[in-house]
């Protein structure tokens, strides 16, 4: 996935903000906590690093091209780092960051994520 196809990929999640931080890391944000970030890449394949849950944590961190995500999975957060699309095609890493943005938009506040229009008001 080249950095324009992930930009246009998460600016069509709702509710979302872009910001470059980082030394030029490109984040993409959910209520205000990051659901993704994409740069440093090594090679042809922009690394990519999202949240997932803990079982496809333990899955990923084991597959070629995947590993933890430098920082965040030493301080015990389950963050993938796409290196590669050894295992992983960008159709599956749409996939995977779209359920990042869930998984992080479930941990706002119910008032911010009705304000935000992730949640029907009562």
């Amino acid at each position: 996935m080249q950095l324009d196809a992930y930009n246009a990929f998460c600016a069509t999640l709702p509710a979302t903000t872009h910001v470059v931080q980082w030394g030029g890391a490109h984040v993409w944000k959910v209520g205000g906590k990051v659901f993704a970030i994409a740069g440093w890449s090594d090679g042809d394949t922009l690394g990519v690093t999202f949240k997932v849950s803990g079982l496809a944590f333990d899955i990923l961190k084991e597959q070629p091209g995947l590993r933890p995500a430098p920082y965040l999975a030493s301080r015990g957060m389950t963050w993938i780092q796409r290196q590669t699309d050894a295992t992983m095609d960008d159709e599956a890493l749409k996939e995977y960051l779209a359920e990042s943005h869930r998984i992080v938009a479930s941990g706002l506040t119910r008032r911010l994520r009705r304000k935000l229009g992730l949640e029907p008001a009562p």
